[in-house]
């Protein structure tokens, strides 16, 4: 029988850091006293003293970074140095039990709607910038709900839920204000996007409208202006504010200033040099906002959550080590996330935190910190994890669905009857339980990869633990003792392996179909005025269909398509 109950201390953040890649490679930390000031401003914070009367309900700045990895801050033992963060978490509460999703979408709509992808039908891989899908419309945000509670609502940076129609966009989704990219990835300075050979365009956006004027601007600084313009310009005694800053850094394509590069000139590896020198800019960036958080009267009264969205991709500089995957992988290396809480509102303060933590619980977490009453979050798949992060309460939070995926299903050696009759193991699926967390089907990549910081590194060395098993579409492990995940047990706990595989049929069960429509030709920026921008007419009827069907027994996979009088359009 599973225990659900999360014990305390069991994943030891001490451990993580001892599987460094300094205990490899005897590098020496780089000195961050060459650090180049920021463009934007980098003043001590000790210049202000906050004497502003504390109103209620608190700001709240939520801080998303994109593909930074484990391994890829100072606290964890990295080789870059985040003297910001490393502040902020250290003061704050460090989240070590927090899960994210593999990719970018995923973790971006289960965060604005405190839904699992399963709930929303955006269980399959990402929106892509050709594709008529965005955000269902039937879901209220975060933003929507902060909005009725009073809140003045901002978001700034990355959007990558879906743009296709007007009411697809971050100002009808809840957000008073927005400026910055739609896409997935964009050039740091033009601003270019691509989806593929000959399909690009601009992409950033001021509102509803493109915002021609700003290229040439290295994102983290443009950004970061705007985060401190709207705290300059916003009276936080009058409104409670919300800003969702979105960094679109250090997603590729790997571009820095150089000032930033310098401080990391010892790293051998081109990739994690660059990669190094993004993640310094973030952490200067962070350094300016609560700078100005605390100049313009908000820091007493303000919640600051760090999280990223994803794990690293060791390919382009990031690192997840000592954890296991990488990005796009439903293995720790891929899930396991970033995370912390900075306030002066937190009652118990300079700790590390192993409440069972999942991006969906910030929904309901914001919108009580907010004074929303729980009919607002009804019906949502997060909890409310403030005792547990203020308090050190234990978490509400006892298991995770990290997804259902019934369009990836590539495991040839998965089938019904290696899941005991009541699951399709060639299915891709993951869950956390108590301790125990199931994966089915392919979880991706399944490699031990330390950091790339030399030059050249050859295979055998840069996969320094390769995943040589024969295929499997099972695997069980227990994670609080195992957090590296080293040593199956599904073969010696089968009573735990269906105890799980039944709770992937309970959560099917609960499924909306998969919205995973083809692309659509309309959606190319030369025929929109070279920019990426919507493309379909509020009153026109989607003209696609499910991307998969399921019956009793199993899935059958359906490719999605448009109406026939549409592609002929």
């Amino acid at each position: 029988m599973i225990r659900y109950k999360v014990p305390a201390g069991t994943m030891a953040t001490t451990a993580l850091a001892g599987f460094s890649m300094m205990s490899l490679l005897s590098l020496g930390y780089l000195t961050w006293d060459l650090m180049s000031p920021n463009q934007v401003e980098n003043e001590p914070d000790q210049t202000f003293v906050d004497r502003s009367p504390t109103p209620q309900p608190p700001h709240i700045i939520f801080i998303m970074t994109d593909d930074q990895g484990f391994n890829d801050i100072g606290y964890h033992s990295s080789d870059i140095k985040t003297p910001t963060l490393d502040k902020l978490a250290a003061d704050g509460v460090k989240l070590e039990n927090y899960y994210i999703q593999p990719i970018c979408t995923p973790s971006r709509s289960q965060f604005i709607t405190g839904r699992y992808q399963i709930h929303t039908g955006l269980q399959h891989s990402i929106i892509r910038p050709r594709q008529p899908n965005c955000l269902p419309f039937d879901q209220v945000t975060l933003p929507q709900r902060l909005q009725e509670l009073g809140y003045s609502t901002h978001m700034v940076g990355k959007w990558h839920l879906g743009f296709y129609k007007k009411e697809c966009l971050p100002t009808r989704r809840g957000f008073d204000t927005y400026f910055g990219s739609l896409t997935g990835s964009v050039n740091y300075y033009t601003y270019n996007s691509c989806d593929g050979p000959g399909l690009c365009g601009f992409d950033l956006h001021e509102g509803e409208s493109v915002a021609w004027d700003q290229r040439g601007k290295y994102s983290t600084h443009l950004y970061t202006q705007r985060v401190r313009k709207i705290l300059a310009t916003h009276d936080p005694q009058s409104q409670p504010l919300f800003v969702f800053l979105s960094f679109q850094a250090v997603h590729t394509p790997l571009q820095s200033p150089r000032e930033y590069i310098y401080p990391y000139r010892g790293l051998g590896n081109v990739a994690r040099r660059k990669y190094a020198a993004m993640v310094s800019a973030v952490d200067e960036a962070v350094h300016n906002i609560t700078y100005a958080l605390r100049k313009y009267g908000y820091y007493q009264n303000s919640v600051i959550v760090f999280s990223t969205d994803n794990g690293g991709q060791p390919l382009s500089g990031g690192s997840n080590w000592p954890l296991r995957g990488r990005k796009g992988t439903y293995w720790e290396g891929g899930i396991r996330g970033l995370g912390f809480v900075h306030s002066p509102l937190l009652r118990k303060k300079r700790r590390v935190s192993k409440a069972l933590v999942h991006i969906t619980d910030w929904y309901p977490t914001l919108v009580g910190l907010a004074g929303g009453n729980e009919s607002l979050t009804k019906g949502v798949d997060g909890y409310d994890v403030w005792e547990a992060i203020s308090d050190s309460k234990e978490s509400p939070r006892l298991e995770i669905l990290h997804n259902i995926d019934p369009l990836y299903n590539h495991a040839h050696s998965g089938s019904l009857q290696k899941g005991y009759g009541i699951w399709n193991t060639a299915i891709q699926a993951s869950i956390r339980a108590g301790d125990w967390k199931l994966l089915t089907g392919d979880p991706g990549y399944g490699d031990w990869i330390p950091p790339q910081m030399l030059p050249g590194f050859p295979g055998e060395w840069w996969n320094l633990e390769r995943h040589t098993a024969p295929r499997k579409s099972v695997w069980l492990f227990n994670i609080s003792r195992d957090p590296y995940e080293r040593l199956d047990l599904s073969e010696k706990r089968p009573d735990v392996v269906k105890e799980l595989l039944a709770r992937l049929v309970y959560y099917n069960r609960t499924a909306v179909p998969v919205r995973y429509p083809s692309e659509d030709l309309r959606a190319d920026p030369q025929l929109n005025g070279g920019a990426w921008v919507p493309w379909v007419g509020d009153e026109e009827e989607d003209g696609w269909v499910s991307a998969y069907q399921k019956n009793s027994k199993d899935w059958k996979k359906k490719l999605s398509k448009r109406a026939t009088s549409e592609r002929q359009s």
